[in-house]
């Protein structure tokens, strides 16, 4: 019989940092490479942490050959004195007890970006080997500890264990800590992450200086901007022609808010927003982008009205017109202890008072922007009311689409081949080149779960065109009947007919290209496909090698070279190059690129939203010169089979 009994000796009481190693996903999200990159980015937080309070100036970060982690400023140093209710030293506090950082209560840090004062400590359990070493009162401080756990006493150190190149100023904190090999898969940490981690804070905290060295390398860089968001919205912009050639920027404390906004409008049809609170990436916006979005559209329908850009009988302008072609940035700094995250992901704003502060702030600064730069304010007006014209033109487009959809009813478009099953979770669309791969594909799929969509020829370049002319090509048209998501302001990802999209083309350079076009245009008006993890690309192999009975495929040369030396030996070798999806039979197609059990596919993330956006611009964009530039740069590197 089952003990159901339930008792004081059932609960485990865990002490200082053991919940953290019990349970490390709650306090850093994962301890895969990401979890790996959040204990630096707290430990670099602590820092800018320093600087928010108005004393640190520069951030250095070493990556170590051994994967040590080093992060030194020059703030004020952690407190070294007896804590008076824990009895010992406060820097021991503040790294081996949860809660215990200076951003709780009336402590040092008002302002704050790290995990609200558990951030050293959880570092520190997660930690094979952490020293901590304070620079302050003429002396230099230091304490070790082993996951977690003290190793030695808080104590003067004639000797600092940091790289010998950094010379540190007289004050300031150094943390250096080798991450735990039994809690990290992985504890080699990526160079470009931490990169952009830092040029991001950069931006967000105008004067303070970051240095960045990885040993393993001999790589380092160093950020500095003193122009705040107006630098970051300059260079999410690089590649773009600027409509206003003169950003606009606010910054302004209002009922102990600090908000701070900068925009400018490309010649792009999309938008980029970003948004930040505290320091902190908030991807899913929240309270602040809602009220500057408010501000925006309230602004550039006043000054329409009063300039007469419309006329009385005109409707406002929307929303959805102010976005074409925004790049915008929106960040807010407030007390660490009343900010409030929403979302599952805790990157959503929910600070109710927020929003109508920004939407102040924000919208008196739009006002004197444009009456103070009337030439910026008419290019801005030629570009929002131009889109909202496009606009008009796509909402007939897109309702011509949806018409034809509810007409085609339950046929769908007469291209799509489509599968048996109606639960879009198990359904796979795969999108052909060609009326031949079709046929090959629509042979050698499994119809039970598996659609196909050929199509003809190479679709529209989307980067270099709005809404309204994307609907009017037939093929982009047919796509979106058969996602079923609706496009542009109806698009509704939740209702995707299938959630595995793929990519299915020759490899050539004709196959590259459409590709590309493809993943333009999901990127750039279905990015929800993207977010949510259903897009992929196939991967047909390039080789077929007959060694005596035997077939192999092989998905690159350096495969094809590797079953030659293995097999062929003494053997009649046959090597047949697939320049073409319809050059395989339907057998060999389902073998080698459908069949879920022996497929390779990739699956298409975004990574870095902002540099993607940048490589979209420059290779699909109107701008000639930086697509030269990067042709000129990369083509030795190209693999090309013409």
């Amino acid at each position: 019989m089952a003990d159901n009994s339930y008792t004081a000796k059932d609960i485990q009481v865990l002490e200082g940092l053991e919940p953290v190693r019990k349970r490390p996903g709650m306090y850093i999200g994962s301890t895969d490479i990401n979890g790996l990159h959040e204990l630096v980015k707290e430990i670099i937080d602590n820092s800018v942490d320093e600087a928010l309070a108005g004393f640190a100036k520069n951030v250095w970060i070493v990556i170590g050959k051994d994967e040590k982690v080093t992060v030194a400023d020059d703030g004020r140093g952690i407190p070294v004195e007896i804590h008076p209710k824990a009895k010992k030293s406060t820097l021991e506090v503040t790294m081996t007890i949860l809660h215990a950082g200076g951003k709780f209560g009336e402590g040092a840090y008002k302002i704050s970006g790290g995990l609200h004062g558990v951030g050293a400590s959880v570092v520190n359990a997660l930690s094979d080997w952490m020293r901590v070493e304070v620079r302050r009162d003429n002396k230099t401080y230091a304490q070790e500890y082993k996951r977690g756990k003290p190793q030695t006493k808080v104590e003067p150190t004639p000797k600092t264990a940091a790289p010998e190149f950094l010379t540190l100023p007289p004050t300031g904190t150094t943390t250096m800590f080798i991450p735990d090999k039994s809690i990290f898969p992985t504890i080699v940490t990526d160079y470009k992450v931490i990169a952009k981690k830092i040029k991001e804070r950069a931006y967000l905290v105008a004067g303070l200086f970051f240095h960045l060295y990885d040993e393993r390398t001999g790589l380092e860089v160093h950020y500095y901007f003193d122009g705040g968001l107006k630098s970051l919205v300059h260079h999410i912009n690089k590649g773009k022609q600027a409509i206003n050639d003169i950003p606009f920027s606010v910054t302004k404390t209002s009922q102990d808010i600090f908000v701070e906004a900068a925009f400018q409008y490309s010649d792009s049809y999309t938008e980029t927003i970003e948004s930040f609170a505290n320091v902190i990436a908030t991807a899913e916006g929240g309270t602040h982008l809602t009220g500057f979005r408010m501000a925006l559209t309230r602004a550039i329908n006043d000054y329409a009205r009063k300039n007469g850009y419309l006329k009385e009988k005109d409707d406002n302008l929307t929303g959805e017109d102010m976005r074409e072609g925004l790049t915008a940035v929106v960040a807010i700094k407030m007390n660490s202890e009343n900010l409030q995250f929403e979302g599952q992901t805790k990157s959503k704003l929910g600070n109710a008072e927020v929003q109508p502060v920004v939407m102040q702030v924000v919208k008196e600064g739009i006002d004197t922007y444009l009456e103070e730069n009337p030439q910026q304010a008419r290019k801005i007006m030629e570009k929002v009311i131009l889109a909202a014209k496009a606009r008009l033109a796509a909402r007939a487009a897109k309702e011509a689409v949806l018409r034809k959809g509810a007409l085609e009813g339950m046929t769908l478009p007469g291209k799509l081949t489509d599968c048996q099953e109606k639960d879009p979770a198990q359904s796979e669309l795969y999108l052909v080149e060609g009326d031949s791969a079709g046929g090959s594909a629509k042979q050698g799929r499994d119809r039970k779960f598996q659609a196909i969509l050929p199509l003809r020829g190479k679709i529209l370049n989307t980067e270099r065109a709005r809404l309204d002319k994307i609907l009017e090509f037939e093929e982009i048209k047919t796509l979106i009947i058969a996602l079923g998501t609706g496009i542009g302001d109806t698009t509704n990802i939740d209702k995707a007919r299938y959630h595995r999209v793929v990519i299915m083309t020759d490899a050539d350079v004709d196959g590259e290209h459409i590709m590309t076009l493809l993943l333009t245009f999901f990127f750039r008006y279905l990015p929800g496909i993207i977010e949510k993890g259903y897009l992929y690309i196939a991967m047909p192999p390039l080789y077929k090698v007959t060694i005596g009975k035997e077939s192999n495929y092989a998905y690159n040369d350096e495969e094809k070279d590797s079953i030659v030396k293995q097999k062929g030996d003494g053997k009649t070798v046959g090597i047949q190059r697939y320049k073409g999806l319809g050059e395989m039979n339907p057998e060999q197609l389902w073998e080698t690129t459908m069949n879920p059990e022996t497929r390779i596919m990739k699956k298409v993330e975004v990574e870095d939203a902002a540099e993607a956006d940048h490589v979209f611009t420059m290779l699909m964009g109107n701008e000639v010169p930086p697509r030269k530039r990067f042709i000129q740069t990369h083509a030795k590197n190209a693999t090309l089979d013409i």
